[in-house]
This record gives C-alpha cells, sequence and structure tokens, in this order.
C-alpha cells in the first residue's frame, strides 16, 4: 500500500476553522491536503487534481453535500468520507445509498477520522477477488464476481464495492454463519467490528438487489444475535444432482 505522504486528501467545508483543523491533523499524518469551500469548486477540485479521497461536509449552502456527492459519482469514483452532524442516522443513510463510504459525526477527534481515512483507503486498493467467472446459484440467481454484478432472472444488476465485496465473503462461506464482527472486520476493516448498523444497512441493500422478496430472504438469512449466513447453494446443487445410478 502506498504511504500517507503519496495521498492526496480534499476537504470540502464552508466552515474555513474547520478546514483548517481538519488540514493541520490530516498533514500532521503525512498527507497531502487542498480544499474546497462549496460543491462546485469541490467537484472542480476532483476533476483537475485527481485527489485520492474527499472529506465532504454535508451542510453547505447553495449546493448540499448530498447534492455535491451525487454529481461527483457522476464522474468519478474517488472513495468519500461524509461529515455528519449529532448523528443523524438518516444523513448517514441517505449519504451511503448516494455512494459515500464512510461517514464521521460531528464534533470528532482527529484520531478518529484519520483511522477512517486510512480503513477507507485501504478497501479501495484491495485487488478484486479472483474468482469463477460466474457462480451459478439457481435458475434464478447468478454472481458474476469478475464483472460486480448479479444475474437476476435474467437481468444483470451493478454491485458498488462494498455491496461486491460483502457479498464475496459471505458466498465462499456459504453454509457457515459469519459473525457480525467477522464480516465488519474482513468488508471495512477491524475499526468498525462494532458498527452492526453499518452491516444491517448494506445486507439490506443486498437483499434489494438479490432477493426475489427481500422480506422472506431465500439467499442471505439472518442468523439472530450472531450474523449472517449465506444459503448453502453448493450442498443443494449435489442434492439436485441425478445418481448414477438413474
Amino acid at each position: 500500500m502506498s504511504s500517507a505522504t503519496d495521498r492526496l486528501i480534499l476537504v470540502v467545508d464552508d466552515e474555513p476553522r474547520m478546514v483548517r483543523f481538519v488540514r493541520m491533523n490530516l498533514e500532521l499524518e503525512g498527507y497531502r491536503v487542498i480544499e474546497a469551500s462549496n460543491g462546485l469548486e469541490a467537484l472542480e477540485k476532483v476533476r483537475d487534481e485527481l485527489p485520492d479521497l474527499v472529506v465532504l461536509d454535508v451542510m453547505m449552502p447553495d449546493m448540499d453535500g448530498f447534492e455535491t456527492l451525487a454529481r461527483l459519482r457522476e464522474i468519478s469514483t474517488v472513495p468519500v468520507i461524509m461529515l455528519t452532524v449529532k448523528g443523524d442516522e438518516a444523513d448517514r443513510i441517505r449519504g451511503l445509498e448516494l455512494g459515500a463510504d464512510d461517514y464521521v459525526t460531528k464534533p470528532f477527534s482527529p484520531r478518529e477520522l484519520a483511522s477512517r481515512i486510512r480503513a477507507v483507503l485501504r478497501r479501495a486498493e484491495m485487488p478484486s477477488p479472483v474468482a469463477r467467472t460466474i457462480i451459478r446459484i439457481d435458475d434464478y440467481l447468478q454472481i458474476d464476481f469478475r464483472q460486480r454484478e448479479v444475474i437476476v432472472g435474467g437481468e444483470r444488476i451493478r454491485l458498488r464495492p462494498t455491496e461486491h465485496r460483502l457479498l464475496y465473503h459471505l458466498v465462499n462461506n456459504a453454509g457457515w454463519v459469519m459473525t457480525h464482527e467477522m464480516l465488519l472486520s474482513k468488508v471495512w476493516g477491524y475499526e468498525y467490528r462494532d458498527e452492526t448498523g453499518l452491516l444491517r444497512l448494506y445486507i439490506t441493500y443486498l437483499r434489494q438487489k438479490i432477493e426475489p422478496d427481500p422480506a422472506h430472504p431465500r439467499y442471505i438469512l439472518t442468523e439472530r444475535g450472531i450474523g449472517y449466513r449465506f444459503v448453502d447453494f453448493k450442498r443443494k446443487q449435489q442434492e439436485e444432482e441425478p445418481s448414477s445410478a438413474d
């Protein structure tokens, strides 16, 4: 992995004091930092400077962080960490749905932000898991890990990077219970091992994409109080295969 000194961070916030605070602490960590005070300036900086990560405040005048993120995702896949206020769950969910990679709640410590940045950059550098081109679960569901797609009822549906990693670990441990802590550590990083709400949110996203009836899941099963288990499709396929005596 590249060192922090190779990494360019764009900090987007309309409050100069907050920008100075974040910039000072990130530079102490060895990052290079550039600034933007509004959404339009942020879009220009992403296009012209190609930062490795964006720290984006939600509450900005004219174009807020959500609109900025939506427009940013039309032109770039750069990792984005949203800064939200008072732990507003609706803001966090909205940011993640628009394509944010993580969120940090104000007020936050420099150590927390630096830890989140390291984790997001580490995930962004992870190579795509090597797997068979297409894994057939059954007649309804197939998974194309190389293309980060699921084929649901014959229709191809794109997976976001985090959804892709989560589904990869579930499918490759099909039939086994993956604990909350295990999935969070593998998909997001050890720093996230207590973020069960984040895991539930992404399980919901996956179920909405792959399940015939997300309210009554067929593939991603909940082990209450423990974690999640992907249906053991390999054993089911073996049981359905005709025996040599037939």
